[in-house]
């Protein structure tokens, strides 16, 4: 546990699934099952939490195959804290995982929320498409 500044703790755990749905709607991801967010949660290779009187305003984890592949999902914080380098201290945590769990030959990839992007290039990731790199792409269910 990191206490970040008066009131702020940085924990490497994951969030309940009550907060963790809170906070996805709070940033406007809509609703999600809670059943499907468990199991989603349980099958994480990393998370980190900031809590704010204990009270969840910033996440961040990752999940993948824990050897060649990482993706860096639901980097989220609570609109109220934005801009308060509670997203810089989540991604602190999850590039030093990353820098631990990976070896030459992984990827790590992520999905950017639109006018985030500049946000991940500070940590070196590259927006797609590029000279080398065709556009990414996804599919929602």
């Amino acid at each position: 546990m990191t206490v970040l500044a008066d009131k702020f703790c940085l924990k490497l755990e994951s969030p309940t699934v009550e907060d963790f749905l809170t906070l996805r709607r709070k940033v406007g991801w809509g609703d999600l099952d809670a059943n499907l967010a468990e199991k989603s949660l349980n099958h994480s290779l990393f998370h980190v939490i900031i809590l704010h009187d204990n009270r969840l305003v910033g996440m961040g984890r990752v999940v993948g195959d824990g050897a060649m592949y990482f993706y860096i999902q639901d980097v989220i914080v609570d609109p109220s804290y934005q801009k308060l380098g509670i997203g810089a201290a989540l991604m602190a945590k999850i590039e030093g995982y990353l820098s631990d769990a990976t070896n030459q030959g992984s990827t790590i990839g992520l999905l950017a929320a639109q006018g985030k992007e500049a946000f991940y290039s500070r940590y070196g990731y590259t927006q797609r498409p590029s000279r080398s790199l065709g556009h990414g792409m996804c599919k929602f269910i």
